[in-house]
């Protein structure tokens, strides 16, 4: 090629080469624009502590209680808001839980509408709450305890006692699951609640 035709061609290459480039910057511009960003999962709390996300964790309760186990239960002892999980020897969908709050914790009739709704149940009012309260004594105070079963072919059952510590923390004592192994847990759950004491070394 004649050296007056190889100038315009070379630079005619050169503008064509840099235009592509370009037109791959802008691509790439493009496609990270579009590309989503990272979705961030929050800290999930250690399992059994019930907190959920940043919700701090609840002064230690000033009173302590003790129970008497079954015979044939297990305990794993927790100390968080759920402060212990209790195992029956049940065959069966079964979860029992000792839970302590300070004060209050809401109060009796919003506590058990809330439980009443785990289960498929309606909210009751205060006339309906107190033809379902029974009373169940012990050496630590007297529980308010409801019995629930749900609706439906496949039902479930909650027994749940309520107790308001001489510190004013109050303890929450359920049992829940499949209407069966409930009904067979109750008596030895009963029992227990029954046991209730205040710890002396507190």
């Amino acid at each position: 090629m004649r050296p007056a035709l190889f100038a315009p061609a070379l630079a005619a290459l050169l503008v064509a080469t840099l235009l592509a480039c370009q037109r791959d910057e802008v691509s790439r511009s493009r496609e990270t624009q579009r590309k989503p960003a990272p979705t961030v999962h929050p800290t999930m709390p250690p399992a059994g502590s019930d907190m959920q996300g940043d919700v701090p964790m609840p002064p230690a309760p000033g009173t302590t209680l003790k129970w008497t186990l079954p015979k044939g239960w297990t305990e794993q002892m927790i100390r968080g808001m759920r402060y212990a999980t209790l195992k029956a020897p049940a065959t069966g969908t079964l979860d029992v839980s000792v839970v302590v709050l300070p004060g209050a914790a809401g109060g009796e009739l919003s506590n058990v509408n809330r439980w009443r709704g785990q289960i498929g149940l309606g909210p009751i009012d205060e006339t309906a709450l107190g033809r379902a309260r029974q009373v169940v004594k012990s050496k630590a105070g007297n529980l308010a305890v409801f019995d629930f079963t749900s609706e439906g072919q496949a039902k479930s059952r909650m027994i749940t006692g309520i107790l308001v510590a001489p510190d004013g923390s109050t303890w929450f004592f359920k049992m829940v699951g499949d209407a069966a192994p409930v009904a067979q847990s109750k008596p030895d759950f009963t029992r227990l609640m029954e046991s209730l004491r205040l710890d002396s070394a507190n």
